[in-house]
């Protein structure tokens, strides 16, 4: 690819080239990590929280890159290649990646908030299937598609991994993909070249304020899906019944956005009541002068909220509502959230969260509280290098809403976890303290009895925890069904269903 074809793709000024032929010079792919530059590539030397990219210019020369792609202020160590300048590289870089691989899915729905993003990505694409729909889901449990299960760490991916997965995705057959739209990839201008149809906003709650300055400031990211990304008249889909909803709504309309309404106090899907059972609740949702009584076969306010928001965006990008709410009667959990592992010989139910941020941890220990006549249990930590000042939020949510806490590791990463669990502990009244994760897990099954519910809270659908800089091997899921093994009395299979 030339130059001068990126130019086109760009909004006019996004690069000033280098005099003479600059334009006519040609590119085989585009990269941002050095380590991973192959022979022909722009290399794009992005600003970063800790290093800027301009330092591995030589690096990126040595390796093959044709040319570098910076910001005007950037410290560029001599390589001897030409450099493109750029007021803003990293959109440059996202948009330059959508034009490079040139396909994606005919439809795209993104949708951002602090809690439930994969599950309402999991529910659209489970929706878009039920219409009959070629439809994928791209987030932090990975890439599911037709014919297709990739496990993956990011919820946002690169953008340059983005685009090459949506053109593999399209070229596959695929026309409807659902997406998450994290706060670190909306700032990091991961989906600046995505072509959306639809926006979605789940809620708002603390997390992340290792990264952003303050809650507004975290807002206002999560924003940019609809003041930047979505193009005006686009249908975002807005859950009503958050404490940041109004604010929300006020932004998404200001952007041009056609605003639809989910939630108790939704306008344009509207859930009046709420009937909770062990593994399923029955909601009655109003639409358009219509009353329609749905079977969710998940549990948890939470959940139906998530739904709501899948079903808006499967509305708003033209599935009718009589197929999207038929959809939500079928739907499966997505991986790790409120994901029910098994059960005791006594029948006491054992359940997976990813929760691990506040909001999320009470949301789902308020969620199993309906069903459950005996103790909650919940074993939880909180990670390692992140906000240290959700630790003791998250320590007082569990021992107000428990009936027994233990705290234990999550991924503590650099930091030492004993002191990482201090900070849970200084505010979980009654809490015991379990470092080992395997072996927390293993007591809190072997204390439960008759109508008891455990929650093990953090890691979710994570098949490793990162100790240091290394990541060994570790599943909850797999722990609590070795601990349920265990168990006199239990089945072979690991014990029975609840």
């Amino acid at each position: 690819m030339k130059l001068s074809e990126l130019l086109r793709a760009l909004p006019e000024g996004a690069l000033t080239i280098p005099p003479a032929d600059g334009a006519e010079l040609s590119f085989s792919g585009l990269c941002a990590d050095s380590r991973t530059v192959q022979p022909g590539d722009l290399f794009f030397a992005l600003p970063g929280t800790k290093v800027d990219g301009g330092r591995y210019v030589a690096e990126a020369a040595l390796k093959g890159a044709v040319a570098v792609v910076a910001s005007s202020d950037a410290e560029l160590f001599d390589s001897g290649l030409p450099i493109i300048l750029a007021d803003d590289p990293r959109q440059v870089l996202a948009r330059a990646a959508a034009a490079f691989f040139g396909l994606q899915p005919r439809v795209i729905g993104a949708v951002t908030g602090t809690a439930g993003k994969t599950s309402v990505a999991s529910f659209l694409r489970q929706i878009w299937a039920h219409a009959g729909e070629a439809a994928a889901m791209i987030g932090t449990t990975g890439v599911i598609a037709p014919g297709r299960r990739d496990y993956g760490a990011l919820t946002t991916p690169d953008p340059v991994a983005l685009q090459r997965l949506l053109a593999e995705l399209a070229s596959a057959g695929v026309s409807h993909a659902a997406m998450e739209a994290s706060s670190h990839g909306l700032v990091q201008r991961r989906l600046d070249g995505v072509a959306l149809a639809v926006a979605g906003f789940t809620n708002l709650g603390r997390d992340h304020l290792d990264y952003h300055t303050d809650m507004d400031d975290y807002f206002a990211a999560k924003m940019r899906l609809f003041d930047t990304l979505l193009p005006r008249g686009e249908p975002a889909v807005i859950f009503a019944d958050d404490a940041w909803s109004e604010r929300a709504v006020t932004a998404a309309e200001r952007a041009g956005a056609q605003v639809l309404s989910v939630g108790r106090k939704g306008g344009f899907l509207a859930l009046k009541r709420v009937e909770h059972r062990r593994h399923a609740q029955v909601g009655e949702i109003h639409h358009d002068g219509r009353i329609f009584e749905v079977h969710l076969p998940l549990a948890g306010d939470f959940q139906f909220a998530n739904a709501l928001v899948a079903a808006g965006m499967a509305m708003g990008s033209g599935v009718s509502v009589d197929t999207a709410l038929e959809a939500l009667e079928s739907l499966e959990g997505a991986s790790g959230r409120l994901d029910l592992v098994g059960a005791t010989p006594e029948g006491a139910p054992c359940y997976v969260d990813y929760a691990h941020k506040p909001e999320a941890l009470e949301n789902v220990l308020s969620a199993v509280r309906p069903f459950t006549t005996g103790r909650v249990v919940v074993v939880f930590g909180c990670g390692g290098d992140r906000d240290r000042g959700k630790r003791p939020i998250m320590g007082e949510i569990a021992s107000r809403l428990a009936d027994v806490t233990i705290v234990t590791d999550d991924n503590p990463r650099s930091e030492t976890p004993s002191a990482i669990r201090a900070e849970i502990l200084a505010a979980a009244s009654g809490a015991r303290e379990i470092g080992d994760r395997g072996e927390a897990i293993r007591a809190a099954v072997a204390m439960l009895a008759h109508g008891d519910t455990l929650i093990v809270a953090g890691k979710g659908h994570e098949e490793g925890q990162t100790v240091g800089a290394t990541v060994h091997p570790f599943s909850d899921h797999a722990e609590i069904r070795k601990a349920l093994a265990a168990l006199p009395g239990a089945a072979e299979d690991g014990g029975g269903q609840a």
